[in-house]
């Protein structure tokens, strides 16, 4: 039964994770004029989508577009920053392949002349022969992508980059990354799109890929998470940083309680409602009474790539014109260079210098993490060089940043192993699990947000099946409109009427 409104404010959700899905959840629970208290164990809000301060020089743990296709996403966006926090930015991305750059997205005679007529025409047999012959089962990346694009550009523009990501071959990464990241595109849909200036289906119907400007927030992602965190303080919730979680205390049927730290401190924070976007394998391994062996053994199967970024300041007011840039190259470690200046001028504090964000993926304790920042920042600076973008500009200044799990991998059991943590958790009836990590889904930062609003509504008296939302492709897209609004349809089974809600900038006003 449907509890009334005046019900659901006795009540308290409490959210473990300050990153885009935890706080979009807090600000939907305040416009809705509910309880909620953002549990954080990092000392700032944001997770992935924080923007780091360095002396003045403000770069992103990762490039965050601000493009969506999402109605409400956009709108919660707009109702946080206003018109002037934006700055409208053309995008730029290109590979970095056999020490020549290819633009990103294709673009056919950059790609003919960089990668010679011979090797062009091989690449279009390759094509062919799979359009004849495609590799079965399609369990694998590598068959996936084989099979959309030909063996010899799979080799040329995916085997090494994506291993490189994650750490692992791609006959071992499961079919189910490709068909959410390069969703729905072939080499055939890329000629056509690179060729075309209006993309159109086969019913007509314009397609969104690969978007060729975003928005961004002038001071970085952070700007958006910082401002989200005090509306929902304005309005009556709760944001603790440096609270860690350490027990989810349960029976049955319902989470009661976590136990949490914070220093030396211990408490319990009781709540009606849970939603997390903590790791999957940090909340089983949690949970308190302990769950069923099979099902840690379960949720200790699901794996994480992590990532650091090294910060260099260079004495340059110009470097390069990319937004970032992709390094196919196995001979360095690096795997992508953001230019933060690129993002936005406001990113850096003086004109005359730039600020680059080398990325590195790496797993936890391996040799990459471990080692000191001065190696690592040295390590840097050799690999620009060895690619010929630093040319004789000066590194002056350097910052190094660590990120725990900031991908989940999809190897070849992680989808059976989520399936037995979702049915443990399926009758537990006050816990949602939201976001990129709390759900184990390489979510963007819009459908992670789009979790968080649905499980709010949720609390409200909907039944959505989060799990149904799908993500967008970083890299390659082929979404229609009515093929959006289908999926939105899809998510939920019933939708009974959410009450009014005011937005949160005209109750801080």
């Amino acid at each position: 039964m449907t509890l009334s409104l005046e019900k659901r404010k006795m009540e308290r959700t409490v959210i473990i994770g300050g990153g885009p899905a935890g706080l979009t959840a807090a600000y939907e629970l305040c416009k809705a004029g509910l309880s909620c208290v953002v549990l954080e164990k990092d000392s700032v809000v944001g997770g992935l989508a924080r923007t780091v301060d360095y002396k003045g020089y403000l770069f992103d743990i990762g490039g965050h577009r601000f493009f969506t296709k999402i109605k409400r996403v956009n709108q919660m966006w707009e109702e946080v920053l206003s018109e002037r926090d934006f700055t409208v930015r053309r995008r730029l991305s290109r590979i970095y392949y056999n020490n020549k750059f290819f633009h990103y997205p294709l673009r056919p005679m950059n790609a003919l002349f960089g990668l010679g007529v011979w090797n062009s025409v091989l690449i279009l047999l390759s094509y062919i022969y799979v359009q004849f012959f495609p590799e079965k089962p399609e369990d694998t990346f590598e068959q996936w992508v084989s099979n959309r694009f030909g063996k010899r550009l799979y080799k040329i523009f995916f085997k090494a980059y994506t291993e490189k990501v994650w750490g692992i071959p791609c006959n071992e990464i499961s079919a189910d990354w490709a068909a959410q990241r390069i969703k729905g595109l072939s080499l055939f849909t890329a000629l056509k799109q690179a060729l075309l200036e209006k993309h159109t289906d086969s019913k007509g119907e314009v397609i969104k890929t690969l978007i060729d400007q975003f928005q961004y927030p002038r001071l970085g992602p952070g700007m958006m998470w910082e401002k989200v965190a005090d509306m929902v303080e304005n309005n009556g919730g709760e944001v603790r940083l440096e609270v860690e979680v350490e027990k989810i205390i349960w029976r049955a049927d319902r989470v009661t309680a976590l136990q949490v730290r914070k220093g030396n401190k211990q408490e319990i924070v009781e709540g009606s409602h849970f939603i997390s976007s903590m790791p999957v394998r940090e909340l089983i391994q949690s949970f308190e009474p302990s769950v069923p062996q099979h099902v840690l053994n379960a949720a200790n199967d699901l794996k994480y790539r992590d990532f650091l970024i090294v910060a260099l300041i260079v004495d340059q007011s110009e470097m390069f014109p990319d937004n970032w840039i992709y390094i196919h190259d196995p001979e360095v470690k690096m795997g992508r260079i953001q230019n933060f200046k690129n993002w936005s001028p406001d990113m850096v504090c003086d004109p005359g210098k730039t600020c680059l964000g080398l990325e590195y993926f790496c797993f936890e304790g391996d040799g990459l993490w471990a080692m000191q920042d001065e190696e690592l920042i040295e390590l840097g600076k050799r690999e620009l060089q060895q690619l010929s973008l630093l040319g004789g500009a000066k590194v002056e200044d350097a910052s190094v940043v660590r990120m725990h799990k900031a991908y989940p991998v999809y190897n070849a059991t992680y989808l059976q192993s989520l399936e037995i943590v979702k049915n443990f958790l399926s009758p537990l009836a006050n816990i949602q699990l939201v976001g990129r990590n709390g759900m184990h889904k390489y979510n963007n930062q819009d459908h992670s947000m789009l979790t968080a609003m649905l499980a709010v509504e949720n609390i409200l008296g909907t039944t959505h099946n989060i799990w149904k939302i799908n993500t967008d492709g970083e890299y390659h897209e082929e979404v229609t409109r009515s093929s959006q609004e289908a999926e939105l349809k899809d998510i939920a089974s019933t939708q009974p009427r959410v009450p009014e809600r005011v937005s949160v900038r005209e109750q801080v006003k």
